[in-house]
């Protein structure tokens, strides 16, 4: 058996890389560490270690531009890619409406489609506290 199938079905089968595969799955955007870390509310170490691992299961691609990584959906799918993402895609928006609604917010603060804050920034604080 191809070892790819395992990866990426293991890729996913932890709740945290789910719920950032997912949210790359529907916000259908590229998203770096710092983003990703405010909207799931979890460390750099985790993140940036969810981030590789989707990606060493060939789910993401990484693109360094200055000091963030951003990552996006794989643009080309293998069949097996093509029907992982339509089995994430249906898992119910509800299921995640916090992490949409927060990513959202966090995408918002950007300029010119560029991050300008990290992780856990007064900005991102005031925001966040506001539309809860």
């Amino acid at each position: 058996m191809d070892e790819r199938y395992v990866e990426a079905l293991k890729a996913i089968a932890d709740p945290n890389r789910l719920r950032l595969f997912w949210l790359l799955v529907q916000i259908d955007e590229r998203i770096c560490v710092a983003e990703a870390m405010d909207v799931l509310g979890q460390t750099h170490y985790n993140v940036s270690r969810n981030l590789k691992i989707l990606q060493r299961a060939g789910l993401v691609t990484a693109q360094k531009e200055g000091k963030w990584v951003f990552y996006t959906l794989i643009s080309e799918r293998l069949p097996f890619h093509a029907k992982l993402l339509e089995a994430v895609q249906s898992i119910p928006a509800q299921e995640f409406a916090d992490e949409i609604k927060k990513c959202r917010l966090r995408l918002s603060l950007r300029q010119n489609n560029e991050c300008v804050l990290g992780p856990d920034s007064q900005e991102w604080s005031l925001i966040s506290a506001k539309s809860e």
